[in-house]
């Protein structure tokens, strides 16, 4: 069967022809969407915290597929530990990581929002967001930001303000329904001045970025605020200075999806997928053939796809 493998972390992988998986004990799914994730990426450049991975693998930490000719969402180890991913034709899968999707559910716009949306809602959880309240977004053009601002409204939110650094990625939270949208720049303080503009002192602030946005966004925060980290593309240290955190009593909280157990995971992903069939819930994604799938990456990988790209058969 074609494959997308990595065949040395750190490398460009490459589209392959490799053995079909012994199913063995596990499920046999054929593979209908297979997104490119931040996770994927960083598994296959041996620079997430799970270490670098064994290779070769094939690459995809999950996957829309049909098991027993019905839909369903499932997970994979690959990158994060020894075992192929969803970005084949084939994958082999635990019955019990199977994850039934609704009635009309499509396959790519599943996919595409995915894990990323289940991070987005476990954001939102972990800062304990009450309705009315002011939520920001950073990063809010990226797929987590995107979920995020949807999500926070389907949750009550009194106003989302929403930052990025690109005029495209303002553009994409604009679209997402976002109350205000403003720039991300390098001068932190800027950031600050223009989150307490588009919304006065926030309750809670999502994330995905970390680096010297995150300490922007803390500064924008009101009394007792919240700020929830689940992502560091900004940086992996931030200049936060304990000044801030003390006199405003503020919390700042982690978060990660490998923390779900698998019903907690099964049960966003069911959310998160109804969420997409209402139409209440949508990524900018694009298709692109498996085939493919070794210049996707490459696109993907520097910021230059529309959105999430997904690959197909």
């Amino acid at each position: 069967m074609r494959a997308l493998r990595v065949h040395t972390a750190g490398a460009a992988p490459s589209v392959v022809e490799v053995p079909e998986p012994d199913a063995g004990d596990r499920v046999r799914v054929t593979v209908l969407a297979a997104p490119i994730t931040p996770l994927d990426l960083l598994c296959a450049g041996g620079r997430s915290y799970f270490g670098v991975p064994a290779t070769p693998y094939v690459p995809g930490v999950a996957g829309v597929g049909l098991a027993g000719g019905r839909p369903v969402w499932f997970p994979t180890p690959a990158g994060t530990a020894p075992g192929d991913g969803s970005m084949a034709a084939v994958a082999a899968v635990p019955a019990e990581d199977l994850v039934a999707l609704p009635a009309g559910a499509d396959p790519v716009a599943v996919a595409a929002a995915g894990l990323s949306a289940v991070a987005a809602a476990g954001a939102l959880d972990t800062g304990g967001l009450a309705a009315g309240e002011t939520v920001v977004v950073l990063g809010a053009g990226g797929v987590v930001g995107q979920a995020a601002v949807q999500l926070a409204r389907l949750r009550g939110a009194g106003r989302v303000v929403a930052a990025a650094r690109s005029a495209g990625a303002r553009a994409r939270a604009r679209a997402a329904g976002a109350d205000a949208v403003v720039a991300i720049t390098a001068d932190p303080a800027a950031l600050t001045a223009a989150l307490l503009d588009a919304g006065g002192p926030a309750d809670l602030v999502v994330d995905p970025l970390y680096g010297e946005p995150a300490a922007a966004a803390a500064r924008a925060l009101r009394d007792g605020g919240r700020l929830v980290n689940l992502g560091s593309s900004a940086g992996e240290r931030t200049s936060l200075d304990s000044g801030t955190l003390r006199s405003r009593s503020l919390r700042v909280l982690g978060y990660t999806n490998a923390a779900l157990t698998r019903d907690e995971r099964a049960a966003h992903l069911v959310a998160v997928a109804r969420a997409v069939v209402d139409g209440a819930l949508r990524v900018d994604h694009e298709s692109v053939a498996l085939a493919d799938g070794a210049a996707a990456w490459a696109r993907q990988a520097a910021g230059r796809a529309r959105g999430r790209i997904v690959l197909v058969p």
